[in-house]
């Protein structure tokens, strides 16, 4: 049986394609795409997801795989997965802005470690606030999610030279002011204490001058804070569920799917 170059060409980019939009997402898509999991891993999940699936996705556009129409095809295919796959990079950094903004108004932001996701020095509260969302993003089955929509986005948003919309883009855009405000007002609890506390220490600093506000007021803060950090903690699920029903809201109108409503 013979076979021509056109033949092949198109056979092999019906697996290349599919996988540079799989592979953009892995690239990106939390957990797996920290610095901790190994490029070699990340490449054979994104591989063996696109070996599954691809017999069953429509037909590759007829273009020539080396071709500009061709690059700009496999361009729009990584942008569509890194961009889904940012999303949840997205709803977890809306925690550590958070847990980073109650580590300071709680004087527990001395205490820093190293993020093993991104290689910087994050505030311990930080990374625990970060720890804890991502074992929820696991637990419920966010990472099967993603990578369900995009393989079913290959039917609502085919494999073309034109990618996302750009009223997509500008919705990713203004998702970011969205996500800073839901962390803020995760944190806002946390602020108004160490404010009412603050304020008291500024009293008996009036009302007693001898009394070395500095060395007593920082342990107080430190203890104080480890207690509104305990307090706070029993609103962190439904924090997380709203920012993943947005999120979820966001990544469906943009790959045109139609997503239940918690599922």
């Amino acid at each position: 049986m013979n076979y021509t170059t056109a033949e092949l060409l198109q056979w092999l980019a019906s697996y290349l394609w599919p996988l540079c939009r799989i592979a953009g997402l892995m690239m990106t898509m939390a957990m797996f795409g920290a610095q901790l999991t190994p490029v070699y891993s990340r490449l054979l999940l994104a591989l063996a997801i696109t070996i599954a699936v691809a017999p069953v996705l429509p037909a590759m556009p007829a273009i020539a795989l080396f071709s500009g129409a061709g690059f700009l095809v496999t361009l729009q295919q990584v942008l569509i997965g890194a961009t889904i796959g940012l999303l949840s990079q997205f709803l977890l950094q809306t925690f550590v802005t958070a847990g980073q903004i109650i580590a300071m108004q709680t004087s527990l932001g001395f205490a820093s470690m190293v993020d093993p996701l991104n290689g910087q020095s994050a505030p311990v509260v930080g990374q625990f606030y970060l720890m804890l969302g991502t074992l929820l993003f696991l637990a419920l089955d966010g990472h099967l999610l993603m990578i369900e929509a995009i393989v079913l986005s290959f039917d609502t948003l085919p494999v073309a030279v034109n990618g996302l919309s750009v009223a997509s883009w500008q919705t990713l855009a203004g998702l970011l002011t969205l996500l800073f405000q839901a962390a803020v007002a995760m944190s806002l609890s946390a602020i108004v204490a160490m404010l009412l506390i603050n304020f008291s220490f500024g009293v008996m600093t009036r009302a007693a001058p001898q009394l070395n506000i500095f060395s007593v007021g920082f342990a107080v803060s430190m203890v104080c804070g480890l207690f509104i950090l305990w307090l706070t903690l029993g609103g962190f699920l439904g924090h997380f569920e709203n920012q993943w029903l947005r999120l979820q809201g966001v990544m469906c109108d943009s790959l045109r799917l139609r997503c239940e409503e918690g599922g």
